[in-house]
C-alpha cells in the first residue's frame, strides 16, 4: 500500500463510488454490497456518465444478485484502470495534474515520494526521463474492497418458493464478488456465520495460486481478540486464510455500534501486539494442514497477514501513535470523509447540517432494525420523517426492498422492524396489554424508534448524483461516528489527507478528547442507559457488573500508560487527563449508583 489509511465502508451509498474518486491516487476504500438496486442504479448513472455500455439487469433474472454486484464491480474496476492509464499519459510538466497530485498526496516518510521529489530537481536529461518512467511503472490503484455484513443474510423467496442457501443475501453477495474481475479484499463484518464461511469454502479465488497469490483475499473486521481468533480459527480450517484483521472501536465508529463487553481499544490493541505472532503461528497451522488436505500445491503456506484499526481517529498525532505503537499496518479514516465531497457521496442539505453541528447532534440510538445500536444524527432528513409520521398517526415505513426483514413475531415470513406494518401490529398488541401507561408510552416509542436503513442510507448517493426517481422518499439515513462533531466545513481531499499527514491541521483549538478518552465516555453512557433499563434481572445485573469491571480495567490499562507517557505526546497532555480523569469519575458514580 502507498497510505497508512483507508477510507472504511460509509452506510451504503455513502461510499458506493468512492473508489472512482481516490482510487487512481493510490487510496484504498470499502464498497457496500449489501443493497443491489443501489449497484445497479450506480452503474447506470456510471456507464451513461463514461460512455459506457450498459444492459440492465431485472431482479426477475436467474440470480439477479450477484450478477448485479458482479457488473457494478466489473464497472468500477474497468473505470479505475482506465484513470490509472489516462493518469500514466499525463506530463510532469504540468503541474497540479493527476499525476503529480498522486506523488502530492503520498505520506511524507514514503520512498516513493522521495523519488518523486528527487525527479523534481533533476535538470531535463535523458536521467530525469528514465527516472520518471519508473515513477509512473510504480503507480498502483486504491484497492476496491467490498463489505457484507454477514448477519444481513435474508432467506429468498419467488412465488412462494425458498430459492436455497445459496441465494441468501449474503452468500449471493460475496458470489457477486468472487465473480468480478476485482483482484481485491471482502471485509466481513458482524460477526460468525458458519453458512457464509461455508460456502466461501467452495469458492476458488479464495484459495492460493501455485504462486501462492490470492486472487480475492478475506478481511476480518474484529472487536477484540478472542472474536478474531475464533472466526479466523474457523476459516483456517477450511482453508482460508484472514489477509487482515481490522479492529474497529465498538461505539467509536459510524454505523452500527456492536459494543464489547466493555473491552477498551487500547487494550485490546495492545492484547493484538502482544500475541500478533502467536496469533499468526496457530491460524497458519490450520490453514497449512487445510491447505494441504485439499491437494492444493502452493507456495503460499505462510501468506502474509496485516493488523489495521478504525475508529474516531481525529488528528495526525492519532494516527500516528496508533501505527507506531501497536505495530499496525494502517488506520483507517471514515466520518471525517463525509465533509469531502470529493470522496463521498453527501447531499447539499446533510453535507450543510454535518458542517455546522455539535457534540449532541450525534447520539447511539436503537433506530435500527437488527436491534443493534446505531449511531444516529439528530438532524437528519429521516430522523425529521420519523418524528412526522408519529405525529401524523402513521408510524413507520413502506417496506420496498425488505434487507433487514427478521421478525416473525406476527407474520409467518419475516418483516422489517422499521416497516410500517410491523408497528401497527405491535402497537396495537401494546395498547392491549394490561400496563401502567407511563410503561407503554416507553414501549412504543421503543417500537417507533426504527427507521428505514434500506432507504435512508441510499437516499444520499441519488441526491447527490441527482438520480432520485419522482415521488421516491428523499429523506436521508446517515450514521456518523461522534468525532464528526469536531470538523467544522466541507473540506478538498488533499485538505483531509494533509491533515492525516500533519502537513496542515483542521483542528486547530478545538477541543477534542483523544480517541481513547471519547470511546470510554461513550461506553460509561452506554453502560448507565443499561442500568437505567436494569430492573430486577438479576443476569443482566452479573453481566453489567462484568462490563463494569472490564471497563475498570481499561481505565487502568491507561492509568499506567498516562503514567510513563513521553511529555511530547499531546494527545495525553493535561488538557486530555483532565478530560480522562472526569470520565474515570463518572464510572465510579455509577458503581456508588448501581453496583
Amino acid at each position: 500500500m502507498q497510505h497508512t489509511f483507508h477510507i472504511p465502508v460509509l452506510g451504503l451509498g455513502y461510499s458506493i463510488d468512492t473508489p472512482l474518486k481516490v482510487a487512481r491516487y493510490g487510496i484504498s476504500s470499502v464498497v457496500s454490497i449489501v443493497d443491489d438496486e443501489l449497484t445497479e442504479r450506480m452503474r447506470k448513472h456510471h456507464a451513461e456518465k463514461n460512455g459506457e455500455p450498459y444492459e440492465f439487469i431485472s431482479k426477475a433474472e436467474t440470480d439477479s444478485r450477484a450478477r448485479r454486484i458482479t457488473a457494478y464491480l466489473n464497472l468500477l474496476n474497468h473505470l479505475v484502470s482506465k484513470q490509472i492509464t489516462a493518469l500514466k499519459e499525463l506530463s510532469f510538466e504540468e503541474k497540479g495534474n493527476d499525476l503529480c497530485t498522486y506523488f502530492e498526496l503520498l505520506p511524507e516518510h514514503s520512498v516513493l515520494k522521495a523519488k518523486y521529489r528527487e525527479m523534481q530537481q533533476m535538470p531535463d536529461s535523458i536521467e530525469k526521463l528514465f527516472c520518471q518512467k519508473e515513477l509512473k511503472r510504480q503507480i498502483k490503484a486504491g484497492s476496491i474492497d467490498v463489505n457484507i455484513m454477514s448477519k444481513v443474510d435474508k432467506a429468498n423467496f419467488y412465488q412462494g418458493q425458498y430459492l436455497g442457501d445459496e441465494s441468501t443475501d449474503a452468500l449471493a453477495a460475496v458470489r457477486g464478488f468472487a465473480n468480478s474481475t476485482l483482484r481485491s479484499s471482502v471485509i466481513i463484518s458482524a460477526g460468525l456465520n458458519p453458512r457464509l464461511f461455508s460456502y466461501m469454502e467452495k469458492i476458488y479465488d479464495f484459495l492460493p495460486s501455485s504462486e501462492g497469490t490470492f486472487a480475492k483475499k478475506i478481511i476480518l473486521k474484529v472487536s477484540d481478540y478472542r472474536s478474531a481468533l475464533i472466526q479466523a480459527k474457523v476459516l483456517a480450517k477450511k482453508g482460508l486464510w484472514v489477509s487482515e484483521f481490522r479492529i474497529e472501536s465498538g461505539l467509536n465508529c459510524g454505523g452500527h455500534a456492536f459494543a464489547t463487553e466493555g473491552f477498551l481499544l487500547g487494550p485490546i490493541l495492545e492484547e493484538f501486539k502482544e500475541k500478533r505472532a502467536v496469533l499468526y503461528d496457530e491460524l497458519q497451522q490450520l490453514y497449512a494442514e487445510a491447505i494441504i488436505s485439499k491437494n492444493i500445491e502452493s507456495s503460499a503456506y505462510r501468506p502474509a497477514q496485516r493488523i489495521t484499526v478504525q475508529g474516531g481517529i481525529g488528528t495526525a498525532e492519532e494516527h500516528r501513535f496508533l501505527i507506531q505503537h501497536f505495530q499496525l499496518d494502517s488506520a483507517g479514516w471514515g466520518s471525517p470523509f463525509l465533509l469531502v465531497p470529493e470522496a463521498t457521496n453527501v447531499d447539499a442539505n446533510t453535507l450543510k447540517d454535518l458542517a455546522a453541528s455539535t457534540e449532541s447532534d450525534f447520539y447511539l440510538s436503537q433506530a435500527s432494525p437488527l436491534g443493534v445500536p446505531f449511531n444516529n444524527f439528530a438532524k437528519s432528513t429521516s430522523e425529521i420523517q420519523r418524528l412526522e409520521r408519529i405525529a401524523s398517526g402513521k408510524p413507520g415505513s413502506p417496506c420496498t426492498k425488505k434487507f433487514l426483514c427478521s421478525n416473525t413475531e406476527f407474520t409467518e415470513q419475516p418483516i422489517c422492524t422499521a416497516s410500517r406494518k410491523y408497528q401497527h401490529l405491535k402497537i396495537k398488541q401494546l395498547q392491549s396489554l394490561d400496563m401502567e401507561e407511563t410503561e407503554r408510552t416507553k414501549q412504543i416509542d421503543v417500537v417507533t424508534e426504527k427507521v428505514c436503513l434500506c432507504e435512508g442510507l441510499c437516499a444520499s448517493a441519488y441526491l447527490a448524483n441527482d438520480i432520485l426517481k419522482p415521488r421516491e422518499n428523499k429523506a436521508v439515513s446517515i450514521c456518523p461516528g461522534p468525532n464528526l462533531a469536531y470538523f467544522s466545513k466541507k473540506y478538498s481531499l488533499k485538505e483531509m489527507i494533509d491533515h492525516i499527514y500533519e502537513r496542515c491541521d483542521l483542528l486547530v483549538d478545538v477541543q477534542r478528547p483523544n480517541l481513547f478518552v471519547k470511546e470510554l465516555g461513550l461506553y460509561i453512557d452506554y453502560l448507565k442507559k443499561e442500568f437505567e433499563t436494569l430492573q430486577d434481572d438479576l443476569k443482566k445485573r452479573n453481566s453489567l457488573t462484568r462490563f463494569y469491571n472490564q471497563l475498570q480495567n481499561g481505565v487502568n490499562y491507561y492509568k499506567a500508560f498516562i503514567a510513563k507517557a513521553e511529555p511530547s505526546l499531546s494527545m495525553w497532555n493535561t488538557e486530555q487527563v483532565q478530560f480522562f480523569n472526569k470520565a474515570v469519575q463518572k464510572l465510579l458514580n455509577l458503581k456508588i449508583q448501581y453496583t
